[in-house]
């Protein structure tokens, strides 16, 4: 019999009356069975970081500053378990398992950089007008109070740190309930913080159920919320709290643009390779991944056969094999949603270039080109190793196939002309453009998020602690400016 995992009540362990079994997507065997908090632990937790809310918006920066180094240095002494573990609840292969984890490092480490150096504080002379002769201002960021972060399955272990770990820094308490496909990766993460000297209430992390969350997106108690996943719970949550502050990250359908000057044979096999890796890593199941190509015309038929070769050439299969590229989906249920969008497309007059299986929760990486504009798979987020190709003429074709879509978070352009690439950044309505590669790169330090329905505010460290922060004036009167 399998022990529960216990999960984290205000820094510590502890077990409630029920559990649940975390599966493995790719075989179905058990990975562990997970604690799950009662209401009044729940309550005791939300209480507690509440209560501590004064005492460790104070903490010294350096307290915090070493409590986030000591989980960076520690995530990398248990690398490999944690990759294991990541890829056995997710079904990621150990490939991006072992990357997620060195991201998840670079987090950790970046916060505790960013706690050293946050809440200097910004002095204004205010002797600009008479009225303001001998008075400064001093500017400095505070907590708004206690977060909720509620992370997604994709990334288990580096998006409950993007959460975690900014709040940390910015001295501001954190509740954070991990998705109820991948907790184990989340839970890791307070055997590490228990290791450190932060105020006891300071953090939790809650495996509570879906349906228990409408009650902690409400308490009052819980003024700031960090929320990643689909766009139709982000915005419910935002509907239902308008008077809180939400980052809401909810992704996309990335495109990739090939425009007609990056046409040698080594461009359109650089751009191949990349637009196949990315739409498939992950099992396609990244909010920037590639979903659509948007060819200019003049290289679309030398680029077509390039990107169906290097998706055929993706490595399928069981995700602890080191070669494996592309793993199963979350679950089955998921395999036949991408399942079912293929075949309307199909239906609809769309053709399957390769792929277009499925085999339980795995679904074999596909490309699809004269997908209509009105189907599923051209509307809506995929998130499934799909990709459809479309030919447009000329650079405002493109950018224009790519502003079609309800939502904006990041974009690809392949292009060598440098004005093109800030034609590019102006145009697109998009969180972030990226030049000279897929829509994919995401650097953790950079800020992250989109516009539209890809949702509002920023990731990032620093970005996320100006969101749970806010600034407040100390205005110093009878100086001697």
């Amino acid at each position: 019999m399998t022990s529960p995992h216990a999960f984290w009540l205000a820094g510590r362990q502890a077990t409630g009356e029920t559990t649940f079994d975390v599966t493995s997507p790719w075989d179905g065997r058990l990975v562990g069975k997970v604690s799950v908090p009662t209401e009044a632990q729940t309550e005791e937790a939300v209480a507690a970081a509440y209560a501590v809310r004064d005492e460790f918006a104070a903490t010294p920066a350096h307290v915090r500053a070493a409590a986030l180094d000591h989980v960076s240095k520690r995530l990398v002494e248990r690398t490999e378990e944690i990759a294991q573990l990541i890829s056995a609840e997710n079904g990621k292969p150990i490939k991006w398992a072992r990357g997620e984890v060195g991201r998840a490092v670079s987090v950790f480490r970046f916060a505790a950089e960013e706690a050293r150096r946050f809440n200097g504080g910004e002095a204004q002379r205010l002797d600009t007008d008479a009225g303001g002769q001998g008075r400064l201002a001093l500017t400095r960021r505070f907590p708004k109070g206690v977060v909720l972060g509620i992370a997604p399955f994709n990334f288990p272990l580096n998006l409950c740190a993007h959460k975690i770990a900014p709040a940390i820094a910015a001295g501001a308490p954190i509740i954070l309930k991990p998705a109820p496909a991948t907790p184990l990766s989340g839970l890791i993460i307070g055997d590490l913080l228990a290791e450190t000297e932060l105020p006891a209430g300071s953090w939790s992390i809650l495996p509570v159920s879906n349906d228990r969350m409408p009650a902690l997106v409400q308490d009052e108690r819980l003024p700031v919320i960090s929320f990643t996943g689909s766009e139709k719970v982000g915005y419910a949550i935002m509907d239902s709290v308008p008077r809180k502050h939400c980052t809401l990250e909810l992704g996309g359908n990335g495109a990739a643009v090939v425009l007609a000057d990056f046409a040698s044979d080594e461009d359109l096999d650089w751009a191949a390779g990349r637009i196949a890796t990315f739409s498939n890593y992950q099992g396609g199941q990244s909010c920037i991944s590639v979903q659509r190509v948007v060819a200019d015309a003049s290289v679309y038929e030398r680029l077509l056969p390039r990107v169906v070769a290097a998706v055929e050439a993706q490595v399928t299969g069981d995700p602890s094999d080191a070669t494996t590229e592309v793993g199963p989906l979350v679950s089955e249920d998921a395999a036949k949603r991408v399942e079912s969008w293929v075949d309307e497309a199909a239906r609809a007059g769309a053709r399957v270039l390769t792929g277009g299986k499925r085999e339980g929760a795995s679904y074999a990486p596909t490309v699809l080109v004269d997908v209509p504009a009105d189907v599923t798979l051209s509307c809506e987020e995929v998130f499934g190793p799909v990709l459809t190709v479309q030919k447009v003429e000329g650079e405002a074709a493109a950018f224009a196939a790519v502003n079609e879509s309800k939502y904006g978070l990041q974009a690809g352009v392949f292009t060598h002309d440098l004005q093109v690439a800030f034609r590019a950044h102006r145009a697109l309505e998009v969180g972030g453009v990226v030049i000279g590669d897929v829509p994919s790169y995401r650097a953790d330090q950079m800020p992250y998020g989109g516009v539209k329905q890809s949702g509002v505010g920023r990731e990032g460290v620093k970005f996320a602690m100006d969101d749970y922060t806010y600034e407040r004036v100390l205005v110093l009167t009878g100086l001697a400016l």
